[in-house]
């Protein structure tokens, strides 16, 4: 009879040993949101580190995205890998034993809340490529260039923390519901509120033999060539398709590439901790994942100059408005925006402190918004060394930074999440920074670690 651990395995998943904040913890100043979140707001990482104080905290394991460049990388870094050995030395972080982690997470903006299940996936079942076809895939292009600095912390660093979140193609809710259900039956790990209004979470821990057997055979039937040819009408199944942390997840796989040449001929290479990443599956179709599309953030460009621009990119109109927000809710309303359709239409806002527009394209050339924008973006900023981008999670954050003199904001259209599978699948990745699933305050929070070198 095959166990569970080996019908996991087939799938790409396993059963991780987790560390977490010794008893007694604070794990409201433990947990910060995760490192590519409030990029252009440094303000907002002072916050936290203000609630944090000189408590235990995750802030000290992650490298916030709003200070890449602020000159001292090298000397984060290794901050960022002291930290973790004191940690470990000090006993701030303690083994709950092998298991996963169901998560319970309660948003200031869903009525319902998000569930998950945080494991461990095996980065041989993980490749980043356009064309990937392998069990788990990205489904944004992945810009190797901002690879080498997040691959110098792995590299030393002895543990992981997640905020890659993996989604899954469950429409009959199979795999993770069944085991949300027994939730009061597990043992609970942690429940707290995150800092800075982001919410609740709840953690239980999920090591019965009997649910990780049920888990690993709902999984394998999702997994299934037939079964996913009939539903998706493609050959190569994709189980788990990244919504969150595509970077992060690229970076665990560049690093673990580079462990197998260095060990080639290690009889336990392939037993590695560094095989495998950190993360937590959602199912796509759960009620509390909503799915946002990521704005663009323009700097150092006027307005008139991206309009003269986009007069020699494709057929548009330009139609103005009396307001941010009014512009905004004209590109969410379902006639906005039609792909797919004999008739396509690409709508997207523009904020700036000259006002806002909408911009429409009748015959756009992408098969969505973002790849409209981006297709434009690309050649318009590289031929304008003193412009840059940024790319925005909400839309507040936008409406506020867009309002800065010599800014731009992009607003782009809501994104088809019942489809989403569908897409990938057809069209290989999307555009990079195409859709995040919700606003800033609630992406993941780092809660869980797992250590990445042997002892």
């Amino acid at each position: 009879m095959v166990g569970y651990q080996d019908k996991l395995a087939s799938v790409g998943v396993r059963v991780p040993e987790i560390l977490l904040p010794a008893k007694g913890a604070d794990y409201s100043k433990w947990a910060v949101v995760a490192c590519d979140q409030y990029s252009s707001e440094p303000a907002y990482w002072e916050r936290a580190a203000a609630a944090v104080g000189g408590a235990p905290s995750s802030l000290g394991l992650v490298f916030p995205e709003a200070y890449l460049e602020d000159g001292d990388a090298e000397g984060r870094i290794a901050r960022i890998q002291a930290h973790m050995r004191d940690y470990l030395a000090r006993g701030v972080l303690e083994s709950v034993g092998p298991g996963m982690v169901l998560v319970e997470r309660f948003t200031p903006f869903e009525a319902k809340p998000r569930v998950g299940l945080v494991l461990a996936v095996d980065l041989e079942a993980y490749r980043y490529g356009a064309d990937s076809a392998s069990l788990i895939r990205p489904t944004e292009g992945t810009i190797v260039e901002r690879l080498p600095p997040r691959m110098r912390i792995r590299r030393g660093a002895e543990l992981e923390l997640p905020h890659i979140m993996l989604l899954l193609d469950d429409p009959e809710r199979t795999a993770i519901e069944p085991i949300y259900a027994m939730r009061e039956r597990l043992p609970k790990l942690y429940d707290f509120d995150l800092m800075l209004g982001s919410g609740r979470v709840r953690g239980w821990k999920l090591a019965d033999p009997a649910a990780l057997d049920r888990l690993a055979d709902a999984l394998c039937a999702l997994a299934d060539p037939a079964a996913f040819a009939a539903r998706h009408g493609a050959k190569e199944p994709l189980l788990f398709a990244v919504g969150d942390g595509n970077h992060s997840l690229a970076t665990a796989k560049a690093v673990w590439e580079e462990i197998k040449t260095e060990r080639a001929g290690d009889p336990g290479l392939m037993g590695h901790p560094a095989r495998y990443a950190l993360v937590e599956l959602i199912n796509v179709y759960d009620e509390g994942l909503p799915f946002h599309p990521i704005h663009r953030l323009l700097s150092g460009v006027d307005e008139a100059e991206l309009l003269a621009a986009l007069k020699g990119y494709q057929k548009f109109e330009a139609e103005r408005y009396p307001s941010p927000e009014a512009a905004l809710a004209a590109v969410d309303s379902p006639a906005a925006n039609r792909a797919h359709s004999a008739v396509a239409t690409h709508s997207v806002a523009c904020v700036s402190p000259k006002g806002a527009l909408v911009f429409s394209f009748p015959e756009p050339k992408a098969n969505l918004a973002a790849g409209t924008v981006q297709d434009f973006l690309d050649p318009f900023l590289k031929a304008r060394p003193g412009a840059s981008i940024d790319y925005i999670h909400g839309t507040e954050s936008l409406i506020a930074l867009a309002s800065k003199p010599g800014n731009i904001g992009l607003y782009l259209p809501p994104i088809d999440k019942d489809g989403f599978f569908d897409t990938v699948i057809r069209d290989g990745v999307m555009p990079r920074k195409t859709f995040s699933m919700g606003e800033a305050p609630e992406k993941r929070f780092y809660i869980e670690a797992r250590r990445i070198t042997r002892e």
